[in-house]
């Protein structure tokens, strides 16, 4: 192979050297690239954490733990709370609140305390789905904009091979190829973004299922206490 044609056929030399709208198309993709991995990194941790401490919040209270002192312990703020923790301190809350009020029927006070652990589960819910959409826009997106970059990188190649007599590989070779590197980026960008959207999709479900079995055998154990 021609060595001036190999070094022309560079990676860094056929971006460096790409029309300017490819190289806006390779610039948006890299950025999208980039922050879909902060999100999925930050997911991964937040998630993972998020498991451990809901293990730890089902382990101490299904292991006996009086219910007074656990929730003097997670309203006290001392210490890291899961999304059921605060599920638990918010229906217990409003739980103690309405059956301290005269007057109160049981339904009412189940009724009450359900309404507060929904609000809370949903609230939870949406600050574990944050950022969850950015990955599946860069997932569903970058490909077509990465082959919006390659359309175009192809279509300046052979509009510049107009004026030429005769085309020969050495002339065409770097218009395409750098028009190619636009869709390689769009396929990079998009398939981790969509991996871990699927993944942590999954992830936050299984959660969400956890806490809303919690919600209904929470709800039980309250209702057995209202009616002693």
């Amino acid at each position: 192979m021609n060595p001036e044609l190999s070094q022309d056929l560079s990676l860094l030399h056929l971006v460096w050297n790409a029309s300017l709208p490819v190289q806006f198309v390779m610039l948006l993709l890299l950025g999208a690239s980039l922050m879909s991995w902060w999100v999925i990194f930050i997911k991964l941790f937040t998630l993972k954490r998020a498991r451990q401490l809901t293990d730890q919040f089902e382990h101490e209270f299904w292991g006996g733990s009086d219910l007074n002192a656990l929730y003097q312990r997670i309203s006290s703020g001392r210490e890291s709370v899961c999304e059921m923790g605060r599920i638990f301190e918010a229906g217990f809350r409003e739980f103690l609140k309405l059956r301290g009020q005269s007057g109160q029927s049981i339904n009412v006070i189940l009724d009450g305390t359900r309404r507060a652990m929904r609000a809370t589960y949903q609230r939870e819910l949406d600050s574990l789905e944050s950022h969850l959409s950015f990955l599946a826009t860069v997932g569903s997106v970058s490909p077509y904009v990465g082959l919006f970059g390659t359309v175009w990188g192809i279509m300046i190649a052979f509009v510049g091979l107009s004026s030429v007599a005769q085309a020969t590989l050495a002339q065409v070779a770097p218009g395409i190829a750098e028009a190619l590197i636009a869709t390689a980026m769009g396929l990079f960008a998009a398939i981790p973004a969509v991996v871990g959207y699927n993944r942590y999709t999954h992830d936050i479900d299984r959660l969400a299922n956890r806490m809303e079995s919690f919600m209904e055998e929470f709800s039980n154990i309250l209702q057995r206490q209202a009616t002693k």
